[in-house]
């Protein structure tokens, strides 16, 4: 099947390379010339484990392609993907569909013959009927059906969610449009990876759904953490006592200093807007939005408490600024906003992270960016855990004692069992644990 894929950042990259591992013909397309020049020089622009071997593997055999011309690829494509970016609106928050409806004209005057238009990107309830719209404006004589297909890829482990997911979901108004998605998806086991086919409408709305719930979990176990802090308890031990009901499920609910990504947050926000617009607010969604901007900053303070109640003039060592492992990704990280109180508060502040730190550059120069943990902890007066590398789960605490000012580590991700570090003589602070 020959597939183009308009956008190359996370998704339209992703979903490209899957598609042609699938046996496709995949082109992928962006206008970012110096990233389609990247791409075809064998360099990947984002992190991914083991995305640069896949595509090696699909260029060699002829199955992907980049460029950055439209009109070629889409024209003799059976099936389009739109996969650019919907950020926020900053004037209302509401997800910006500009380059979605942007690329769905310059799509419109290239396609020939009956083609299926695909949305990935995360898109409103109602964007499908939209695009439908603005294609047959841009071209009356084109044969399309828009088809909504949002994706569900979790950064460092995209490949494998695409490669064998929970499900697949598919909306579409056109049933002509059925058997070509069957057949895009063909490659996966429908008894193992179950294809659900919809209503447009509802997919759309399936993918927000989806994660505002996730968001939920995670918000609702943030507070029941700070709870545990005050009477006692062990919100690790509650989690699991939680998670073991078949009807809750012990994913998402790992306490922290709150969720942060190129996803929820924005997703989030949109469904609250969406659902406003449409008369049926969902209070549930709103709260969590207002819990996780504060919970971020809110963590300062456990470092500050951590150093005696007064950070101003003190050097603290921070590990980790993407919003999880095993990407480099730092958009709506947590680390930002937690790096930033301590700034305000007055703190100096060094930072390593294993794949962070080009990008925490660009936002945040003021920081000390070193190469290694020891470099980090050198003089330090306190290190902070903010994303849960495997490079530091096993940290060497009786070299980090010999070089810090003062042993203070503070645990956002409750990596460590707290007698396991105060046997060092540290000072220890997670979350949500009163031992």
């Amino acid at each position: 099947m020959r597939i183009a894929i308009i956008g190359t950042g996370y998704v339209g990259l992703v979903s490209g390379v899957c598609l042609s591992e699938f046996g496709h013909d995949v082109v992928c397309i962006d206008k970012a010339a110096d990233k389609i020049s990247q791409l075809n020089a064998g360099e990947v622009p984002i992190f991914e484990p083991g995305l640069d071997d896949l595509i090696g593997k699909n260029v060699a055999a002829g199955r992907l392609h980049f460029s950055t011309d439209i009109a070629e690829p889409v024209a003799g494509a059976d099936v389009v993907f739109l996969a650019v970016g919907t950020p926020s609106r900053k004037s209302d928050g509401h997800a910006d569909l500009t380059y979605v409806f942007a690329a769905a004209r310059e799509v419109a005057q290239a396609v020939r013959g009956f083609t299926v238009i695909v949305t990935k990107s995360t898109v409103p309830v109602g964007t499908g009927d939209q695009l439908d719209r603005i294609i047959r404006e841009a071209n009356p004589q084109a044969d399309v059906a828009v088809v909504s297909n949002p994706e569900f890829l979790r950064e460092g482990a995209a490949i494998d969610d695409f490669m064998a997911p929970d499900r697949v979901v598919v909306g579409m108004d056109d049933g002509r449009a059925r058997s070509v998605m069957a057949e895009v998806y063909g490659a996966l086991d429908p008894a193992k990876y179950p294809v659900v086919f919809t209503s447009r409408r509802t997919a759309e709305l399936t993918k927000y759904a989806a994660n505002a719930f996730l968001a939920l979990k995670l918000a609702y176990i943030n507070e029941i953490a700070d709870l545990c802090e005050q009477v006692g308890a062990n919100v690790q031990d509650v989690s699991r006592g939680m998670g073991l009901d078949s009807r809750i499920g012990l994913k998402f609910l790992n306490a922290g200093p709150g969720y942060g990504g190129s996803c929820f947050p924005k997703d989030t926000l949109a469904l609250v807007k969406t659902a406003q617009d449409h008369n049926a607010p969902i209070r549930l969604i709103e709260t969590i939005v207002g819990i996780n901007e504060t919970r971020k900053r809110a963590m300062a303070r456990k470092v500050e408490h951590a150093v005696g109640g007064e950070l101003r003039g003190k050097t603290i060592g921070i590990l980790g600024l993407t919003f999880k492992p095993d990407t480099d990704d730092i958009r709506e990280s947590p680390a930002l906003s937690i790096i930033q109180a301590l700034l305000d508060k007055g703190a100096k502040l060094k930072a390593h992270d294993p794949e962070g730190m080009p990008a925490a550059r660009q936002v945040m120069p003021e920081l000390d960016y070193q190469d290694n943990v020891e470099a980090v902890a050198a003089e330090a007066d306190a290190l902070v855990i903010i994303t849960e590398w495997k490079q530091y789960r096993s940290l060497d605490f009786t070299r980090l004692k010999s070089v810090m000012k003062s042993p203070v580590l503070v645990d956002l991700r409750n990596i460590y069992k707290p007698d396991d570090v105060r046997k060092f003589g540290f000072v220890y602070e997670s979350v949500g644990r009163a031992d």
